[in-house]
């Protein structure tokens, strides 16, 4: 990750498991398991790695990666899924952008 990025959660088809960066252990255990519930999903769909992160400007954003010898990974499915969770979990983002411009201090 480049200076400026933060990690918010991860998940990972290879290790079958879920990460939440420590700094947001004190968002509410509902929202946690949302997001444990939308990274796990997602890579039982379509394999790979999930990583949600903060730019440096506050925004929360979706990447997604694989191993090059996976070739069940679904690259297409991956863009498609990538747009239907943002598109579900866009009010839930928008929190989260709030919460961590709050908690950072990062102004518009």
């Amino acid at each position: 990750m480049e200076q400026g990025k933060q990690i918010l959660c991860s998940a990972s088809k290879y290790t079958e498991k879920f990460y939440l960066n420590p700094l947001f252990s004190n968002l509410p255990q509902k929202i946690q398991d949302e997001l444990r519930i939308a990274c796990v999903l997602f890579t039982e769909e379509i394999g790979g790695v999930i990583l949600l992160y903060y730019d440096e400007e506050g925004n929360l954003l979706i990447s997604t990666d694989f191993n090059e010898n996976d070739f069940l990974y679904d690259e297409i499915g991956s863009g498609l899924k990538v747009n239907q969770l943002r598109n579900e979990k866009r009010e839930l983002f928008e929190q989260l952008e709030e919460y961590y411009k709050l908690f950072f201090g990062i102004y518009d």
